[in-house]
């Protein structure tokens, strides 16, 4: 029976906390003796204090985008040499410390930057021996990660790869793509290029912003039909009720990954932000992606990144979205384009898929137990 920790970071719906589920469960349906744990380690330190975070930085992002965004540069773009992180050791450090002590894991995974660095800090100093595994969810690497001690790293594109081969020439790098739950099936998208599409509108775990005043504007042209995923988002659901578009339609939250697979596949394209699990979902779909907002920071990021390599639309809000829409589909270019930048990227993944990422995560725990046998026998020796 193995144990592992999952440490995301607070308890709000993020990206992080989806792919510490998506691999707990492809580890759990492999092998259900797997114990899989979730750990916040702000909320273990201190509840309060991990709600007030959370409230402050939803406040931020919507009132000061760009102050924000400013931050978050300086805290995840300057080299940790530039900076002195002693306060956060302070705070910190002891609490991941008795954390590892109490639960005693088989394996660590990270899918967030800041327990990645405590762990990091601890593995340099020889009191964590448990391998550790980064988790990336978004298409690039902030400066926060621990690298140094990370036994092994899951990233989402070999251009990161090559970026951390860079800061750690010894690092065990394998490029898994941002984990999604098995059930997105992957399959051949078929593009239309004729009239009438069915596009999605996905807003993340924030909400659509802006885009709701898009959806305003449109009128009830029956060329493009909307569905609008709404959340736990009682008011945005009833407010797209009230617009009383035929061609407009707001779905509530929902929980059933299977059914989120059959509306993947019945539509043609997808408008959302570039968080990095939803992007990823779409992308093992073969949907044309538009991108409505980013949200400051990582979300600007990862869309100047898709961008450059011709993954993602960004939408102009100074022109009509189903002109943008149709004049897509209506271009064979911009259509063949977006399959060849696809099959590039999906090309680039070295452990594709549940199955592939399960295996590797098992070869990783057989790997520690064969070093932890190796280690034993070499301690006796020396004690004899």
């Amino acid at each position: 029976m193995k144990k592992v920790l999952f440490f995301p970071l607070l308890r709000m719906p993020s990206g992080h906390h989806q792919v510490a589920d998506t691999i707990t469960s492809y580890l759990r349906k492999r092998n259900p003796k797997f114990i899989c744990k979730k750990i916040d380690l702000l909320s273990e330190w201190n509840p309060v204090v991990e709600s007030l975070v959370t409230k402050t930085y939803l406040e931020w992002i919507h009132h000061f985008p760009k102050t924000y965004a400013w931050a978050y540069k300086q805290m995840a773009h300057t080299s940790k040499k530039q900076r002195s992180y002693k306060y956060y050791d302070f705070l910190f450090l002891n609490k991941m410390k008795q954390i590892i002590s109490e639960e005693n894991p088989d394996l660590i995974i990270c899918t967030h930057g800041f327990p990645s660095y405590f762990l990091s800090r601890l593995k340099m100093r020889d009191q964590c021996h448990a391998p550790i595994i980064n988790v990336y969810t978004d298409f690039f690497v902030n400066d926060v990660w621990g690298i140094a001690g990370i036994d092994y790293h899951f990233v989402p594109s070999q251009a990161v790869k090559r970026e951390l081969l860079k800061k750690d020439p010894t690092s065990q790098i394998f490029v898994t793509g941002i984990p999604i739950s098995e059930q997105f099936a992957e399959q051949p998208h078929l593009i239309k290029r004729g009239s009438g599409y069915h596009v999605l509108v996905s807003g993340g775990s924030v909400g659509l912003g802006g885009m709701t005043e898009i959806l305003r504007r449109q009128n009830d042209n029956e060329t493009i039909k909307y569905i609008v995923l709404c959340g736990k988002n009682k008011k945005l659901y009833q407010s797209i009720v009230n617009l009383g578009r035929s061609n407009i339609h707001p779905l509530p939250y929902i929980t059933s990954k299977e059914k989120m697979n059959e509306l993947y596949t019945k539509v043609d394209a997808i408008i959302t932000k570039p968080g990095g699990v939803t992007i990823s979902e779409a992308l093992k779909k073969g949907l044309p992606i538009f991108i409505h907002s980013a949200l400051p920071g990582q979300e600007e990021i990862n869309l100047s990144l898709l961008k450059e390599r011709k993954l993602v639309h960004e939408l102009d809000d100074e022109h009509p979205l189903e002109d943008q829409i149709t004049d897509y589909f209506k271009d064979p270019s911009l259509v063949d384009q977006f399959h060849y930048s696809l099959q590039n990227y999906l090309s680039e993944l070295e452990a594709r898929g549940p199955e592939q990422i399960s295996t590797l995560i098992n070869s990783l725990l057989e790997e520690k137990c064969l070093k932890a046998f190796r280690y034993e026998i070499e301690r006796r020796k020396k004690v004899q």
